[in-house]
């Protein structure tokens, strides 16, 4: 029995033989559609090459030599996509983009499509995108940055890039990635137009096109009427995206070549010349399942399966061949085979390269900093400091504030301000970050100083402010997207784990993601409360490969802090994230009210002892006890230091500051000089750091005693309940006396009280 493949193949031979082929309403010219005789041929090419690409993947898996193969066929119509789009506008690419990848590469001399792509279906370390750690559309030199198995996630990134463009243009940056008049190209699926992540994309594109703010970009929803299994109801799409605020929508015919040039070309054009966002609605089919492992037949039947692979896009382009005097149904039927032949050739090539092998090979990538042959090295000669007078210039009349000491979040909005005076790539955006100043007064007066478009108001959609940023990275900015609070990420957590982490990985460290990420969070705030005001739980960011977790308990620590994960994003291209705790942003006292224990004077740049990634803080040098601990419960633990101190209990305070990756070596170290171990960890008992920090000492063998004060399995209340659930300097103390084992319980009770 034939397989659906198989008999597609035969059916294209049998139908181009007999002049059996399906017709089309579109009655354009070649003249009519912009194609000469050659680019149709072209163009109907490299959809034979990416309808072989598949059949050969399938052919390979049988055998167990291809491991990935959701394929283009029925898509083939987005070849037009490659050729009127320049291959310096960069394309975020739905995984059905065969043939506009093959079509694209045409633009650049010297470029191997077939053999590339099959080097990635063989899952070979020679794949020159990811190194043969998936299959993925991608390339550097066709500025095409690698998508997997996308469901919407890279439309923010897409919007931000097109942002970035108009943002470049305004600024006159003069390196950036992408030239000033490029057009973002992206195109998704019919199913995919559902995610709320396409919704927000989109969103936030009309709104900046409604604004009159410049969003070149293409959105091409390649419609094939079903999301794997689901149909897609009839005129959906049309109905939700033909009239949009700030979207231009155009639609065409993808069966048909000469339809789907023209529309292309009009979408291009508007894009460009506008710098405003279109939405190209492509009609399609889709041919031989969802991917390799799906039957069709389980819920279509029999006649709509071949209902379907009757509209063929090949028969079609042949049609059109033939109508217009191109090719004679021999030529066409010859190139068919000569690209059968051609691709089968270079798959046996493929398949007998080099894979990876061992886990040091696999990893290589997801630290992009690491020097990888043909990737991404440090760029050691980014500015992170500004010139003296332009610095005294910004701080006229702020002198008194420079001089005393001030809380955490006026030292981060001074930190803030000297960075982007040091580095115009520099770029503060997030919700109420402007005018408003943030919600704790953060960002205050950064607007002011340097203007709307490097302190960039966005709207409530945390999707599009992380993928603001993304689309920013890849144009040579460096931002810094502000999160409002902990909680909130969650709506936009895979912005982080499924794009901006992945980014080097799956492109061998060749594209990278830098950025620094602030986010207010962790609980013991006063005023706000609840779960979305106090959540203290990080867990989200600890398991995410490559990615940097820092998180100050002191202003003077936040500022040099700061400027640490600055320069990793800068000369590492690292993806940071910078949890700022917001019951400390105000704290003056530590004791006593008045006492101004918990303020720092803030310290110009290059000035003062930086603090390094995974560089602890420590204080007090006692042996009989090591607190471990972080943020918040570095601050009540201090506060415990007196009470401790007064029983006899001589403690080592070691401020983790770095929380991903671990200092592991340095933890170890600072508590083999005690006696007894506490951590006091502010989250979860559950899920927590401080799990990691017990498994960490047990496999390193450190033979101490050791508790934990951590925080219930709970959320957080508001009101006077606001801190019931979490830590305290009572508990802190009391666990201490015990775990060192104090017996008198009035002594025990007096110091806990």
């Amino acid at each position: 029995m034939l397989s659906r493949a198989e008999l597609l193949h035969q059916n294209f031979v049998e139908r181009v033989q007999s002049g059996d082929l399906p017709e089309s309403k579109c009655d354009l010219t070649l003249k009519d559609a912009g194609l000469a005789k050659h680019e149709l041929v072209d163009l109907f090419e490299s959809q034979l090459m990416s309808r072989q690409l598949d059949v050969t993947s399938r052919r390979l898996r049988a055998r167990n030599e291809s491991f990935y193969t959701i394929g283009s066929s029925g898509h083939e119509g987005n070849a037009v996509f490659g050729k009127t789009f320049r291959f310096t506008d960069m394309a975020f690419l739905h995984y059905r983009s065969g043939a506009l990848l093959i079509q694209r590469s045409k633009q650049l001399p010297g470029q191997t499509p077939l053999y590339d792509m099959l080097l990635s279906f063989a899952a070979s370390s020679e794949d020159p995108i990811s190194g043969g750690r998936h299959k993925v559309m991608g390339s550097v030199p066709l500025m095409v940055p690698p998508q997997t198995s996308t469901i919407a996630s890279h439309l923010p990134k897409s919007m931000g890039a097109a942002h970035a463009v108009g943002l470049a243009r305004h600024l006159g940056k003069k390196d950036a990635v992408m030239p000033n008049d490029s057009v973002i190209l992206c195109n998704f699926g019919d199913a995919s137009a559902n995610h709320s992540t396409t919704q927000g994309a989109i969103n936030a594109a009309g709104w900046a096109a409604f604004q009159k703010s410049p969003m070149p970009i293409v959105f091409i929803c390649e419609d094939n009427g079903i999301g794997i299994s689901v149909p897609t109801p009839q005129d959906w799409i049309a109905a939700n995206f033909s009239n949009r605020a700030g979207l231009e929508y155009m639609r065409c015919d993808g069966l048909n070549l000469l339809d789907t040039h023209h529309a292309a070309l009009r979408a291009v054009d508007f894009a460009r010349k506008h710098r405003k966002p279109v939405f190209l609605h492509v009609k399609l089919i889709r041919l031989m399942g969802h991917a390799g492992s799906d039957t069709e037949t389980g819920y279509r039947t029999l006649k709509q399966v071949e209902a379907i692979e009757a509209q063929d896009p090949l028969l079609h382009s042949a049609r059109i061949l033939m109508e217009h005097g191109v090719l004679g149904a021999g030529e066409i039927l010859a190139l068919h085979t000569q690209t059968e032949s051609r691709v089968t050739r270079i798959a046996e090539h493929a398949i007998a390269r080099p894979k990876l092998v061992s886990a040091a090979q696999v990893m290589a990538s997801l630290i992009p900093g690491r020097k990888i042959p043909g990737g991404t090295t440090a760029n050691e000669n980014v500015k992170l400091a500004p010139d003296e007078p332009a610095r005294q210039q910004m701080f006229q009349g702020e002198h008194r504030l420079l001089e005393k000491p001030q809380h955490m979040a006026r030292l981060i909005n001074l930190c803030l301000a000297d960075l982007l005076l040091a580095n115009n790539d520099i770029v503060v955006l997030g919700e109420d970050v402007g005018k408003k100043g943030g919600v704790y007064s953060v960002t205050t007066g950064l607007q002011r100083k340097f203007g709307p478009a490097r302190v960039l108001d966005t709207l409530l959609d945390e999707q599009s402010i992380l993928g603001l940023a993304l689309g920013l990275s890849h144009n040579g900015f460096i931002p810094i997207p502000e999160i409002q609070f902990l909680a909130y990420v969650h709506n936009a957590e895979d912005q982080i784990r499924g794009e901006a982490a992945t980014l080097p990985f799956f492109s061998n460290g060749q594209y990278v993601n830098p950025m620094v990420i602030r986010i207010a969070g962790l609980a013991y705030q006063k005023g706000f409360g609840g779960h979305f005001h106090n959540d203290n739980s990080f867990a989200v960011f600890r398991d995410i490969p490559g990615v940097i977790l820092a998180c100050p308990s002191n202003g003077r620590d936040a500022v040099q802090m700061l400027r640490t994960c600055v320069e990793l994003a800068a000369k590492e291209q690292r993806v940071v994230v910078l949890l700022e705790p917001i019951a400390l942003y105000l704290t003056r006292d530590l004791h006593a009210e008045g006492d101004g224990l918990w303020l720092s004077e803030y310290e110009a740049p290059q000035s003062g002892q930086k603090v390094a990634l995974g560089q602890l803080g420590i204080r007090g040098e006692g042996t009989d006890l090591c607190i471990l601990t972080y943020g918040n419960g570095f601050y009540l633990s201090c506060q415990a230091q007196a009470k401790l101190e007064a029983a006899g209990i001589k403690p080592r305070i070691v401020d983790l500051r770095w929380l991903a990756p671990l200092n592991e070596a340095g933890i170890v170290a600072e508590a083999l000089k005690c006696k007894h171990i506490l951590i006091v960890d502010e989250c979860r008992k559950t899920g927590s750091i401080s799990e990691a920090l017990v498994t960490l000492l047990y496999e390193r063998e450190v033979d101490l005693p050791i508790a934990r004060v951590t925080a219930e399995d709970s959320f957080i209340a508001i009101g006077s309940a606001a801190t019931a659930t979490l830590p305290d300097v009572e508990q802190i103390v009391s666990v201490a006396l015990k775990l060192c084992q104090y017996i008198d319980r009035s002594q025990v009770d007096g110091l806990t009280k």
